[in-house]
């Protein structure tokens, strides 16, 4: 491939790190885009110039991307072009755990679904070359448990790629007004009668083992099927859509019973119930809609138990007979000296009394839910505290306060301040400026100053809003509580929508860059009256309460002095 793009998600953000470097090595242009739905115009674009083009995001990254996606299954492309979505069942790091199974068949795109690292590599190259025989993109859905295994793969030589490519002009393809629309999804249907032959000759898609029984699976659970399904014949399903019929007509009219196995939606089991009605009467389809495996969250090996006393399955290995260990709850933190926990303590403190509602966003600062911040309300997805801050702002008499990190705006919180410039919205926009994209692995966002290979201009977040006609904007550094507390109160005390940018860099990146200058404290005891304010309502991980003092711990400590700003008692010092 010679173009690649993405905005970064877990679980696909690890890609990005690795195609920094082959970008480096091979001449490939990579590039972090400001959301996923720039990312595949800049894909498609170097598709439609004859270049090689690969995009990739998480699942809730296709949602951004829709719109584009469903028209290119109209123009489609000149070159091979393949959209790698990485689906979260069971919502490791995602706000759900949606099928991006279903954006196959939405927008009329074939579709292939590896089950290990080597599948993943091999249906890469197989989706570019499907891509270039029907002329569409091809989606690779893949899942956390690909995304974040490890196997052996067989990799080729890293190849200098050319980025000389060329847009040969056709508006009666590339400008879908309606008149080309129309005729452009007639071809498409024509183009998907193709996938289906190709689907069915595919050898992604291919029989093993033998047994008294059927099970059919795709994705990861093709694997934990393999394993502990005895005395089976399995189908793998690898281009799985279109979904090779007459290769399923085939295998189940063989069984009395079939099973099978797909994370998240049934659509590989509606198929099979559907041609079943055909084909084989008789046959008892076990799966999600029989009741048999579970509708939601992700699969795994001890999945398999649940057909039991349908089918024949191994047993699972016994534990190993220890004296079992209860560790402590610790729910996920905000890490010690994070700007964000000093930007929630000021807002908190200038707010005071008074009742709000915090509308958040996606990012490390999403855990300000937590107590004794309790600064998150409402959520929706990226960009959407923004947009929702205006709706409450408009329909209640609450304070209205809106929380969204750096790389978040860039993101997709822009048109929401537009909008409440344009409408007269009247609430707080906190922004969490960091200089990072940090809760995804530190990449770089337009307000960074830097992409993956080289410096560049750097848009600096208050004259942008201020362009942008927002009137109040001031931005603040939150280590310095007291000033930050009062622009905060100055800002809240405004009938009209204000914003505070709240500046300073992640302690993690400037650790990873080896710029971070510490200065140590320590809590002097005797000064300390045990009040506990800064361990309860500051509640950073370097402080400790042992039942009796407040300490702190050095190695966790990066010295930012906000915990001496919140002592009443000034019993936290520097150490000299």
């Amino acid at each position: 491939m010679a173009v690649a793009t993405t905005y970064p998600g877990t679980p696909s953000s690890e890609i990005g790190t690795n195609l920094e470097v082959l970008s480096k090595e091979t001449g490939m242009y990579f590039e972090y885009s400001t959301n996923e739905k720039v990312a595949l115009e800049v894909g498609a674009a170097a598709a439609a110039s004859g270049l090689r083009a690969f995009v990739f995001f998480k699942h809730v990254g296709l949602n951004v991307a829709s719109d584009p996606f469903v028209s290119l299954g109209y123009s489609g492309v000149r070159k091979g072009m393949v959209i790698l979505t990485a689906d979260d069942p069971s919502m490791h790091s995602s706000q759900n755990e949606q099928d991006s199974r279903i954006f196959a068949r939405l927008a009329n795109l074939p579709m292939l679904e590896p089950a290990t690292p080597a599948e993943a590599k091999e249906m890469t190259l197989a989706g570019f070359e499907i891509s270039e025989k029907l002329e569409v993109p091809v989606l690779l859905r893949t899942s956390t448990r690909v995304n974040h295994a490890r196997g052996v793969v067989t990799l080729g030589e890293a190849k200098k790629v050319s980025l000389d490519g060329h847009f040969d002009k056709d508006p009666m393809r590339f400008v879908p007004v309606p008149a080309v629309a129309r005729r452009s999804r007639a071809k498409q249907l024509e183009r998907m009668k193709v996938a289906e032959h190709l689907s069915e000759e595919s050898p992604l898609n291919f029989e093993s083992g033998k047994g008294s029984v059927g099970v059919i699976a795709s994705g990861v659970a093709y694997t934990y099927a393999k394993e502990f399904i005895e005395d089976a014949s399995f189908l793998k399903l690898g281009f799985t859509y279109p979904l090779p019929e007459r290769k399923l007509r085939r295998f189940i009219s063989s069984f009395d019973k079939v099973a099978v196995f797909e994370e998240l939606s049934p659509l590989v089991e509606e198929k099979v119930i559907q041609l079943a009605k055909e084909e084989n009467c008789d046959l008892r389809v076990l799966g999600k809609l029989s009741g048999h495996l579970p509708m939601a969250f992700e699969y795994s090996p001890e999945t398999a138990l649940a057909l039991k006393p349908e089918l024949k399955v191994k047993e699972m290995g016994k534990p190993i007979d220890i004296e079992p260990i209860v560790l402590p709850n610790r729910p996920p933190v905000l890490c010690a000296g994070c700007p964000h926990r000093a930007t929630f303590y000021a807002v908190k403190k200038a707010l005071g009394n008074r009742e709000a509602v915090f509308s958040t966003d996606i990012g490390c600062y999403t855990l300000g839910i937590n107590p004794p911040m309790s600064s998150a309300d409402f959520l929706l997805c990226m960009g959407s505290s923004v947009g929702a801050a205006g709706g409450f702002s408009e329909s209640t008499k609450q304070k209205v306060i809106a929380y969204i990190g750096d790389s978040t705006l860039f993101h997709s919180g822009l048109p929401g301040i537009v909008n409440a410039v344009f409408n007269d919205h009247r609430y707080l926009l906190v922004v969490l400026d960091n200089g990072t994209t940090a809760m995804t692995g530190h990449q770089p966002h337009p307000g960074t100053g830097r992409t993956h290979v080289r410096p560049t201009l750097p848009l600096d977040i208050e004259p942008m809003l201020r362009g942008l006609g927002v009137k109040f904007v001031q931005t603040v550094d939150p280590y310095d509580l007291g000033s930050t507390t009062a622009a905060v109160r100055e800002a809240l005390d405004r009938d009209a929508f204000s914003v505070i940018v709240s500046k300073r860099a992640c302690p993690l990146a400037l650790m990873r860059k080896a710029k971070l200058e510490r200065t140590a404290y320590v809590i002097d005891q005797a000064k300390c009256v045990r009040c506990k304010t800064c361990f309860t309502k500051f509640t950073c991980p370097a402080l400790a309460f042992d039942g009796k003092d407040v300490t702190i711990t050095p190695e966790m400590c990066i010295g930012c002095g906000c915990c001496a700003q919140v002592c009443p008692k000034k019993a936290i010092e520097v150490v000299k």
